[in-house]
């Protein structure tokens, strides 16, 4: 019987993420909450399994995910022993993008809809 395409494209990420634990001294995955990165930590679950994943999840906050999202994030790790470095980016573009946004808003006119 022969694997299929999909299962043969998880088993060259897993074994990535064993190389990657392996060689490195301190490697990291980044973990941004989206589909993306959920499927990654799935993949990484699996790759180490029973085992915890050996290395830590960097999630960078932007502040600007929506609450659902962060209890999403909190309720996929919890229990799963696994390290996690938060960090929130606060940054001067970044405040300097909002505060652009936050004048075009309040600047802007509505418009009649008839």
């Amino acid at each position: 019987m022969h694997a299929t395409h999909l299962a043969v494209l998880e088993s060259e990420a897993i074994h990535i993420f064993r190389e990657v634990a392996a060689e490195f001294d301190k490697p990291v995955m980044l973990y941004s909450v989206g589909k993306d990165s959920s499927v990654l930590l799935h993949l990484a679950r699996k790759a180490f399994y029973p085992a915890k994943i050996p290395f830590p999840l960097l999630h960078i906050d932007t502040t600007w995910k929506f609450a659902e999202m962060i209890a999403f994030r909190d309720r996929n790790l919890r229990g799963q022993s696994l390290k996690r470095i938060p960090y929130r980016n606060f940054s001067s573009s970044t405040q300097a993008y909002r505060s652009r946004a936050e004048a075009i808003l309040e600047n802007s006119t509505s418009l009649p809809l008839d």
